[in-house]
């Protein structure tokens, strides 16, 4: 038999005492369920050991990995993992040759945009399987300021003398670089600039057709200075398969870290005669607001939720008078990398300020010419 309900209790009373009770039940109901909502963080938070900002996390929140488009998706690792890297070297330009190496200006297709290079290989006798590589990634300069042939010389000099081919780029917007500078952090136009890079080399027949110079496509690693550390670390993230990268004083790895230790230069900042680039940026905060580690869409745009995909290396050089990046940055990824299975090493040096300069530069460099010799023998 059907339940009967007796509501001659409820009738009895006056109308106002009705809709009293109903509304506190309707009061009660909603402080449940927001009691609930609230703490689902919380429990996740505990069932996850204090680690709601891993990549488990990310992964475990139901929608987080979707086809479903939403805004600046491409900001994020699963977009950029997605997503294909497909691009070839252009004709070279010897611009001068020496003992050790010859250099060209070379360009390849980023995403339509003719993106240039300088473009180093070495005179010694290729290995067998074709030459060690290194995509390498410039920091922050002003883009009207950039200069192909004059920045970062005597870095890649040092890269190319000790056997490895260098393809430095200057990213879209720099020098003769097609396209918009559109910053480091907040954009995904200069990781697509540096995987396009690594695929045009591992596309490539031949880095120099006339002496048959060709790259061992298994053996490209990148390196990146300051704001290119944010762009080797991301890179990576999308593209675990790559065997090692070297940071020099780079920055902004959980993007919480920015506002832990600041960056004293504009790299952050978009460009000031871009209106819509600025306009941009405040759409990206204004949608998803400050980076927080209980964001679901700030967890999928920092590369240190993805650290246990690594597949390669990581080796970081940061000098304790840096006066642009701050050395926690380098400190606080050390502790992150400590608690995978990533090989990495830190190297600190009392003095040679942003650039690793001075008397520091060499040992530096040595540095980062030994890692490469192990992890892209």
């Amino acid at each position: 038999m059907p339940e009967v309900i007796d509501n001659r209790q409820e009738n009895l009373l006056p109308q106002s005492q009705v809709f009293a009770m109903h509304n506190r039940k309707k009061l009660w109901l909603a402080i449940v369920i927001a009691l609930v909502t609230l703490s689902i963080p919380f429990i996740l938070y505990f069932v996850r050991g204090g680690k709601i900002g891993n990549a488990s996390l990310v992964a475990s929140i139901p929608g987080v990995v979707t086809p479903t488009p939403f805004p600046f998706q491409e900001l994020t690792i699963p977009y950029l993992r997605n997503r294909e890297y497909k691009s070839s070297l252009g004709d070279l330009s010897l611009v001068s040759e020496n003992g050790s190496y010859l250099s060209y200006l070379a360009s390849y297709d980023s995403d339509g945009y003719q993106v240039n290079g300088l473009l180093l290989v070495p005179t010694i006798e290729q290995p067998p399987g074709g030459f060690p590589a290194i995509v390498f990634i410039h920091g922050y300069i002003q883009p009207t300021q950039y200069q192909t042939l004059e920045n970062y010389t005597s870095y890649i000099d040092y890269l190319a003398s000790n056997g490895f081919v260098v393809f430095k780029i200057d990213l879209r917007g720099h020098a003769q670089s097609e396209g918009e500078a559109g910053g480091g952090y907040y954009s995904a136009d200069y990781i697509i600039d540096t995987l396009n890079a690594r695929a045009a080399l591992q596309s490539s027949d031949f880095v120099d057709p006339e002496r048959s110079r060709r790259v061992d496509p298994g053996k490209i690693g990148l390196w990146g200075h300051s704001m290119a550390g944010n762009v080797v670390l991301r890179s990576m993230a999308a593209r675990p398969d790559i065997p090692a990268s070297v940071i020099w004083a780079g920055a902004v790895y959980t993007y919480e870290d920015q506002r832990k230790y600041g960056i004293n230069d504009n790299s952050y900042r978009p460009p000031s005669n871009k209106p819509q680039r600025i306009r941009r940026r405040q759409e990206l905060f204004d949608k998803y607001g400050s980076p927080s580690a209980q964001s679901v869409f700030w967890q999928q745009v920092a590369p240190t939720n993805y650290l246990s995909d690594l597949e390669g290396a990581i080796q970081i050089n940061h000098a304790i008078d840096d006066d642009v990046v701050n050395i926690g940055y380098s400190r606080d990824l050390i502790e992150l990398l400590d608690k995978t299975s990533v090989p990495h090493e830190l190297h600190e040096y009392p003095f040679g300020g942003h650039n690793i300069s001075g008397v520091s530069f060499n040992e530096a460099m040595q540095e980062t010419v030994s890692f490469f010799q192990k992890y892209l023998p």
